[in-house]
């Protein structure tokens, strides 16, 4: 979506946009004895959650085919060699060391070779908390070196959230329906402790609080080489009607970046294993019919020189046996597929232009300002599980105008809105973003929520909108100026 208004600014280091996109699939819970290491791929590692009265942490781990939830006790987590990189010969990041030192960082950005954690409050509803939002605090580290969390503003700047050498506990406020990203720095190889502790006040006053919660890291490689990896299959249920879809995922603990399988079925009355034709994936979708009753389904994982790394442990298919109907009957059956499900974010390609009205100085003279509508977003939803959702915007880069002037997408805020939704959806418009100001940030130079669903709702289709305010110093050169919004879903 392109954005047209008045002005300048700077360029913003190590900026980029955020794009999460395609099928999301409602998480699963893990075993409480599955131990995992987790070193590339999305996850929600501080995922704050509100069940029984009692506020928890737990782990969404999205590396996967699947998503499931994990508790933080059983994750390593693995910032890989490749993380490594020099600090910036730039004053403003001195706090990560001497300039050209070695830090190992995992990145605002996705980076699809390393891990790429966050935080999430997206499952926790409005109107439960006072303010409807949590304090996030990271209440200590141990480790061989310092460890940094942090964001960056629309001029590249850092924005620091955690800190391990300046004093903790070092504590954020954050809003329900966040799901955010920032830098992850540390200074040396080795293994960490972060303890994480989140605190709230229920809208009637009474406190809560997860407690602190140990969160695992290691820099660098494993030690041993790392463990040993297992394969696993998960999917199948209890018993199938006949024509029902049957899918299969094979789940490597760890993950590694092994992706060769094979899948192997014995039905009964056969004691040998046929290999399934075709099937080198890590999921395996078939129809389920009574002539597969019984029938069991192993699944291999295959390194280099097409050894096997790893097999799973046998899962048995049941299928139901059909209702018996008089002769003349017939029996027609209409179905949705769920594992089609997906979440998709669009907008109208022949209404995607926003034209902001020529900016005017403000009352008090200090400021062009222009007030403007987003076009409408559309989010929809038709995944099964109904993981709920969050649709966020970001404007990457600064405005670009005439004469290679420029002035910083932070300077654009929005107010969002919840144009409509289905019944029951659960809907609510992402928080009032301000434009930049010095010495407190904001602006759409960062990602910012347009709108979001808890988890349990969110089927179905959203119209979203927000109006959008343009403030300026009055040093801005005149001349027309464009820039591009970025949309996501996740």
């Amino acid at each position: 979506m392109n954005l047209t208004g008045r002005a300048r600014g700077f360029a913003a280091l190590m900026a980029g946009a955020v794009v999460v996109a395609g099928t999301v699939l409602a998480p699963t819970a893990a075993s409480a004895a599955e131990k995992v290491v987790l070193a590339k791929g999305h996850t929600d590692a501080v995922d704050v959650h509100y069940e029984g009265g009692a506020l928890s942490l737990k782990l969404n781990d999205d590396t996967g085919s699947s998503p499931v939830k994990r508790d933080p006790a059983d994750v390593t987590f693995q910032v890989l060699p490749e993380a490594a990189m020099a600090v910036p010969d730039d004053p403003r990041f001195a706090f990560l060391g001497p300039a050209g030192s070695q830090v190992w960082l995992l990145p605002l950005t996705q980076d699809p070779d390393l891990l790429w954690p966050g935080w999430n409050t997206t499952a926790l509803k409005t109107g439960v908390f006072e303010g409807d939002k949590v304090r996030l605090s990271l209440v200590d580290v141990r480790g061989p070196g310092n460890v940094t969390l942090f964001t960056q503003d629309s001029f590249g700047g850092p924005i620091i959230k955690f800190r391990g050498d300046d004093g903790l506990p070092d504590a954020i406020d954050v809003p329900v329906n966040t799901h955010a990203h920032a830098n992850w720095a540390f200074g040396a190889l080795g293994s960490y402790t972060l303890k994480f502790q989140a605190d709230a006040t229920l809208a009637n006053g009474t406190t809560v609080s997860t407690g602190p919660v140990d969160y695992s890291f290691v820099v660098g490689e494993l030690s041993g080489g790392g463990p040993e990896v297992s394969l696993s299959v998960s999917g199948m249920a209890d018993e199938y009607q006949p024509n029902d879809t049957v899918t299969l995922d094979a789940v490597q603990t760890p993950q590694t970046e092994l992706d060769h399988y094979h899948w192997f079925g014995r039905c009964p009355g056969s004691d040998d294993w046929t290999i399934i034709p075709g099937e080198a994936g890590a999921s395996y979708s078939f129809t389920a019919t009574r002539e597969l009753h019984a029938c069991e389904y192993v699944a291999k994982l295959y390194g280099d020189g097409h050894s096997v790394v790893a097999s799973s442990e046998p899962v048995t298919l049941w299928v139901a046996f059909p209702p018996q109907e008089p002769g003349t009957s017939q029996t027609v059956t209409a179905s949705i597929d769920e594992t089609q499900g997906a979440l998709v974010i669009s907008v109208n390609p022949d209404d995607r232009a926003v034209v902001l009205p020529p900016a005017q100085l403000t009352a008090g003279g200090d400021r062009w300002e222009s007030n403007g509508e987003l076009r409408p977003v559309t989010v929809t939803d038709t995944r099964a599980g109904q993981p709920g959702w969050s649709a966020s915007g970001q404007i990457p880069a600064d405005f670009a105008g005439p004469g290679g002037a420029t002035f910083s997408s932070g300077y654009l805020g929005w107010s969002p809105r919840v144009l409509a939704q289905g019944t029951g959806q659960g809907v609510v418009a992402g928080p009032e973003v301000a434009p930049y100001v010095v010495g407190t940030g904001g602006g759409l130079g960062n990602s910012a929520v347009l709108g979001s669903a808890p988890d349990g709702a969110g089927r179905g289709t959203a119209q979203l909108g927000a109006g959008l305010r343009l403030s300026l110093p009055t040093e801005t050169a005149a001349g027309t100026y464009t820039a591009t919004l970025t949309l996501t879903a996740i």
